[in-house]
C-alpha cells in the first residue's frame, strides 16, 4: 500500500519561524504543525513548493499579517486550517483556484459523512488529522471525505469573498472571531454539501441569505454576535444560532412585526383621491 508523505510535528514547542528548507519536502501531502509556538509570516513558498499537500494545518500557533495569495496555489487542498493564529488582511479572493474544493465527484445524494475519531478516542491510523469539527476537537480518516477551511480565531478584516461560492464540495466552513464586515454573501446558497458554516462574532451586517434554507445537509449554523437584521429565513432548532442580533427576527425568535405596507388582506393599500368614477364598472363573482 502506498504511503502517505506526512510531516506530522504538532502539539509541540517548536519555537521561531518555519524554515525555509521545508520548501525542499515537495512531494508531503499533509503539513501539520498547528499546537506549537511558531512566529512570523505563513511563508510563500508553502503555496508555490509543496503544491502536493492535501492537509495543512497551522493551528494555535503566533504567524502574523496577511495570508499568502501563494496559498491558492494548492490545489489538491482538501483541508486548510489556519485557526487560532494572529492573521490579519483580507481573505484571498482567489480561493476558487483551489479546485479540490470546487470539483464534485458526484451527485449531492450521494455524501458519506466523514469518519471522525473525536479526541480521546483510540486512533491507529496514520492518514488522520485534528480538526475543529462542528465545535469539537476531532481526528478525521479518509482525507477524501472531509473538506474544508477554517480561518477562525483571527484578526481577518474586509468582506467574505464572493469566490467561497464557487468551493460547492466543502463541508465546513469556520470563519467565526475575525472582523469581517459587510454581507453574507448571497451566493452561499450554492455550497449544495455544507454541514457546517459558522461566522459568529465577526461585524457583518445586513439580512440573511434565502439561499441557506436550500442547504439540505447544513446541520451546524452559528451566525451569533454580528449585525444582522431581518427575517431568518430557514427554520432551525437553536436560537442561539442568532444571539447578539438585536435585529433579527423570526423562528426560533421573536415574530416579525407585520409590514406596515401590508393591509390585513395581504394588498398593497391605495393611497390618493379618485376625482372621476365614471369609467369604473363592477364586477360581481
Amino acid at each position: 500500500m502506498k504511503r502517505l508523505a506526512i510531516l506530522h510535528l504538532g502539539n509541540n514547542n517548536f519555537t521561531g519561524e518555519l524554515p525555509s528548507s521545508l520548501k525542499n519536502c515537495r512531494i508531503l501531502r499533509k503539513l501539520d504543525l498547528g499546537g506549537n509556538k511558531l512566529t512570523g509570516t505563513i511563508p510563500a513558498w508553502i503555496g508555490t513548493h509543496l503544491t502536493n499537500l492535501v492537509v495543512l494545518s497551522l493551528r494555535f500557533d503566533s504567524f502574523h499579517e496577511s495570508i499568502p495569495t501563494t496559498i491558492c496555489h494548492l490545489t489538491d487542498i482538501h483541508v486548510m486550517d489556519l485557526s487560532r493564529n494572529n492573521i490579519s488582511g483580507k481573505i484571498p479572493r482567489c480561493l476558487n483556484n483551489l479546485t479540490s474544493l470546487v470539483q464534485n465527484d458526484g451527485p449531492t445524494f450521494l455524501k458519506f459523512s466523514p469518519t471522525l475519531v473525536f479526541v480521546g478516542e483510540p486512533s491507529d491510523d496514520d492518514d488522520n488529522a485534528l480538526v475543529q469539527w462542528k465545535g469539537q476537537d476531532a481526528e478525521y480518516k479518509r482525507l477524501r471525505n472531509l473538506k474544508g477551511i477554517d480561518l477562525s480565531s483571527n484578526k481577518l478584516v474586509g468582506t467574505i469573498p464572493h469566490t467561497f461560492s464557487d468551493l460547492r464540495v466543502l463541508d465546513f466552513i469556520n470563519l467565526s472571531r475575525n472582523h469581517l464586515t459587510g454581507n453574507i454573501i448571497s451566493s452561499i446558497g450554492k455550497l449544495d454539501t455544507l454541514e457546517w458554516l459558522d461566522s459568529s462574532r465577526n461585524q457583518l451586517s445586513g439580512e440573511i441569505p434565502n439561499g441557506l434554507a436550500n442547504l439540505h445537509f447544513l446541520s451546524v449554523l452559528d451566525l451569533s454576535y454580528n449585525n444582522l437584521m431581518g427575517k431568518i429565513p430557514l427554520r432551525t432548532l437553536d436560537s442561539s444560532s442568532y444571539n447578539g442580533n438585536n435585529q433579527l427576527c423570526g423562528d426560533p425568535l421573536a415574530r416579525c412585526p407585520p409590514d406596515p405596507s401590508v393591509t390585513d388582506h395581504g394588498k398593497v393599500p391605495l393611497f390618493g383621491k379618485v376625482d372621476d368614477w365614471s369609467g369604473a364598472r363592477v364586477v360581481t363573482v
